[in-house]
This record gives C-alpha cells, structure tokens and sequence, in this order.
C-alpha cells in the first residue's frame, strides 16, 4: 500500500505536495507531446500535483504543454512558472505572466519565480508580483536560484518578506545548500523546491547508490529522491515524460531507508563542511 505524500507549508498556509513534476525541455520535440501530456496527467492522478515550468523552457513551448495537460483539472494542480530575469521590472513581469497565463490557459497561477537575478532592482520585482497578487493573477511568488545574500537582500526590501519559496539545485552530488542556504530558508519557513533532484540521472550508477537500491528492492532514482524528499522544508520536482517513471518517481515516497544507510550516503556523497558557491544549471 502506498504511503500518502508528505505536504510542505507556504507562508500563507497553503499546504502543497512533497514531491511534483518539472517540464524542463518539454514542448521542444513535438514528436513527444502526447507522452508528455500523459506524464504530466499520470502525476496529477498519483498526486504529485506540483508542476513546475517557465517561460524559458521552450520559450513557452512547455507552458502549451502543460496548458493542454490540464484542461479540466486546474483545480486539482498547484502551478508554478517563472519568470525571464529581464522581464523582471514593475510592469514587466505583469505583462509576462499575462503571456504565461495565456499560453497555460489559465487565469492564474499559484506560485511565480525570479528564474534568477538579474539587471532589475529587486524593489520593482517585487513590486510587480504584489501588484499580481492583488489582481488575483498568481497566490504567492518566489525566487529560483537565490543564495543566502540574495535571500537576505530580498527580504529587506518592501513586500520581501512575502516570498513563498526559493527553487534551487539540490540532490545527493550537489549538497552545498545544507551548509547555509537549507537552514536559512527553514528558520523562516520558506520551502526548497529541488530542481534536478536525481542529476539528471548522472549519478544513478554510483555504486553506493546503486547497493543500497537493491537492499530496498528500489532504483537508484527512488533512493536519490527519498534524499532530498528527507529534508524538512523540501519540494523535489524531477523532470521526466514517462508514465513509468512517473510511478518509479511516485514509489520513493514509500521508501523507508535506515540511519546506518543514510550514513554510508553521506560517506559516498559527503555533507558540505564549509561555504560552496550556490550551483547552479
């Protein structure tokens, strides 16, 4: 029998899943659409009702897709877009997210990020995402790619302290934000959300990982997504357009992997012991 997900806390209250889909490179090859389609809607009926795209990905091409996948059943999604760094002024943002909507058609989204910094001041950033929330167009706003400074900055401006998240790159290789960057956002109750929690599949074949996979009768993947699924605070969203992989993806939240294992992850993927600059894909 399945475990239900676990849910995470926004600011506002709202309780979102632990674990939901990313759409990076979706919408680029048409030849693929149907079976993105049927992976984004395969997520929503097994729960991991996160989606999470930008007008980057495809330069829109994925909010089309994930659009298409919905039909009928925004209510039952929680749905996250981002924003070009250099559409991020006052009026500028709002006029990208009437694109987004548009493109996803929708009226609203739940959750809109700062793919990450750039030329604008964070002040007018801000400033354009309060003047959404107020129109009804997004729920909550956030960040991606933001580090401690950038975090700190961005709360001492007007309307800062409203952010509701920071998606940045999390996974067993890439541990640096358990130094600084995890604990700062926990104290404050501002989600993780993980892109590219499993790598991109580039360390499935540690080894380590792969013995301790086959104690639990689980893939590599399930184990580096019960990792990052571990945190307190953490949202994983892995990319995948398969079905299968779908219900792979889904069968880490059942996983129940011992201390003396967690231990033997840490010896093959070591904690970080000082400051790393924040990584990044």
């Amino acid at each position: 029998m399945e475990n239900e997900i676990p849910f995470v806390s926004l600011s506002s209250g709202i309780q979102i899943p632990s674990l939901g889909i990313g759409t990076w490179k979706m919408g680029e090859d048409h030849r693929h659409r149907a079976s993105e389609i049927a992976a984004l809607q395969a997520a929503i009926d097994q729960g991991m009702t996160v989606i999470d795209t930008a007008e980057m990905y495809g330069e829109g091409a994925a909010e089309e897709v994930v659009g298409e996948a919905i039909v009928g059943r925004r209510d039952d999604v929680f749905l996250v877009s981002k924003v070009y760094p250099w559409n991020a002024s006052r009026r500028g943002v709002i006029e990208a997210c009437e694109r987004s909507l548009h493109r996803l058609g929708t009226d609203r989204l739940d959750l809109y990020l700062l793919h990450w910094r750039g030329e604008h001041p964070l002040e007018e950033t801000v400033g354009g995402f309060e003047d959404l929330k107020a129109a009804g167009k997004i729920g909550a706003w956030g960040v991606s790619n933001f580090d401690v400074d950038d975090m700190e900055e961005l709360i001492s401006v007007p309307g800062g302290e409203y952010c509701a998240a920071n998606q940045v790159l999390f996974n067993l290789a890439r541990r640096g934000i358990e130094y600084d960057l995890l604990p700062w956002c926990q104290q404050r109750s501002i989600p993780i959300m993980a892109y590219s929690p499993i790598e991109q599949g580039r360390l499935l074949r540690h080894p380590e990982l792969v013995r301790i996979a086959k104690t639990y009768q689980a893939t590599p993947a399930q184990v580096a997504l019960a990792f990052v699924l571990e945190r307190e605070g953490v949202v994983a969203i892995p990319k995948t357009s398969s079905v299968a992989r779908v219900a792979e993806n889904r069968g880490a939240i059942d996983l129940d992997i011992s201390d003396e294992d967690w231990d033997a992850l840490d010896d093959a993927f070591p904690p970080p012991t000082r400051k790393q600059a924040l990584a990044m894909i």
